[in-house]
């Protein structure tokens, strides 16, 4: 395959329909939408089939733990994916909206009206659920999307384009509104990723060597999140069992996630007592403890920490504790170490939550609840197309909102300037 080529042609079939889309109604898209879902409910089987050849070759092939449990598509990953579709649909359409509308002196209103970027290409690994809630988010937002999914997901993500085609079909929409790459030459990524042409945004999702590269080498605008370096402090004014229950959750929920904890932080005066209920849980699901000199003295089987360890995503069943002596010294370690993905506080005092949500400069900071709940879904925005730790043009989880723009706009009736 000529390589250069193809992602030429995709590019030109993208532009194009992104005008259509860009300008289709709310209720075709939704139609679109909704004949995703039925198709890939209709298709369980296959979906299922596809996904254990990529299993099995990522088996043989030595894909780590946290990148299969990432892979594996599941019955219920099926129904995640059909009710997202559904979630997405009964959103708002933000496209169109207009907004901050106001007189000037001249007698001119201006205001803002949001529009689609355009064509957005999209670079992830395993996840084949990605495939559905980009093409999801993209489609609703008015954008075309150009989907580039890693070559060990490639059987799960072609048989899912298949349902995403007679979605489209069924809508009356062209095919170039969402193109899942066909070809696993890694090539395709360079080309896409150098396309202004054809290419508004680049959105990559997985790993930090991935985005890191992604993000030098493009010349495209990128929308990114490195890694989820994520912190839990837990206050001496916590109340001890939501502290317990948010600590374990939020480690233990799932390891291959960017949002799960990494790292706990716990005020001196109460560590001596939570700790060790804390390590007891640990212990029986498997978590190796790492900790700083006070978390060792209190914790016997603890693996002294490193320098390195505080500012690492393990994305497995590891975790870095340090004792810290109040909510001053958490929020300096979190500010130096954190990678600004999602943070949280477990406390019941008013003051030092409220604080704590001003001070930590992160792109979700959360006041008593798990880290786990930084996610589109949980977010209400139906799925997401990531999760932002840019400061610009989105930030936190990206839904519809975040794939689209604004453009001003300004209605006179005759105006001249004079």
């Amino acid at each position: 395959m000529d390589v250069k080529a193809y992602m030429a042609d995709v590019g030109q079939q993208a532009r194009v329909a992104s005008r259509v889309i860009g300008k289709t109604g709310t209720g075709i898209k939704n139609t679109a939408l909704l004949a995703m879902a039925d198709a890939i409910d209709a298709s369980r089987d296959a979906l299922i089939a596809a996904n254990h050849l990529d299993l099995e070759s990522g088996r043989k092939n030595g894909l780590e733990p946290a990148l299969l449990d990432r892979l594996e598509l599941t019955p219920a990953g099926i129904n995640g994916m059909i009710e997202g579709l559904h979630q997405v649909a009964k959103l708002p359409d933000p496209v169109g909206t207009i907004t901050d509308l106001t007189y000037q002196p001249s007698g001119i209103q201006v205001g803002k009206m949001r529009v689609p970027l355009g064509v957005v290409g999209i670079i992830y690994e395993s996840r084949p659920n990605v495939t559905v809630e980009a093409a999801s988010l993209c489609l609703k937002s008015g954008n075309a999307t150009i989907l580039r999914g890693g070559s060990e997901a490639i059987n799960s993500n072609q048989a899912i384009a298949i349902c995403i085609n007679q979605g489209l079909e069924k809508a009356g929409l062209p095919k170039g509104v969402v193109q899942i790459i066909e070809t696993t030459d890694r090539a395709a990524v360079g080309e896409l990723i150098t396309m202004p042409e054809y290419v508004d945004v680049i959105i990559p999702r997985g790993g930090k060597g991935l985005i890191e590269r992604i993000s030098n080498d493009a010349k495209v605008p990128v929308i990114k999140h490195l890694d989820g370096n994520c912190h839990v402090y837990i206050d001496s004014a916590a109340d001890k069992e939501k502290a317990i229950n948010i600590a374990i959750n939020a480690k233990t929920q799932r390891y291959g996630t960017c949002n799960t904890m990494e790292t706990l932080l716990i005020a001196e005066p109460i560590a001596a007592e939570l700790l060790p209920l804390l390590a007891e849980q640990y212990r029986a699901k498997a978590v190796e403890l790492r900790g700083c000199a006070k978390t060792c003295a209190i914790i016997s089987d603890a693996i002294p920490a490193t320098e390195e360890d505080w500012g690492t995503e393990y994305l497995a069943p590891i975790l870095a504790i340090k004792v810290v002596a109040d909510i001053d010294e958490a929020m300096d370690h979190i500010n130096q170490y954190s990678s600004e993905h999602t943070e949280t506080i477990v406390t019941e005092n008013y003051s030092l939550a409220q604080r704590f949500l001003r001070e930590v400069d992160s792109s979700s900071v959360m006041v008593n609840a798990s880290t786990r709940f930084a996610d589109g879904f949980e977010y209400g925005l139906g799925a997401e197309i990531g999760i932002s730790t840019d400061k610009l043009h989105a930030r936190g989880p990206v839904g519809l909102e975040g794939l689209t723009t604004q453009k001003y706009i300004v209605l006179g009736d005759g105006h001249i300037r004079t």
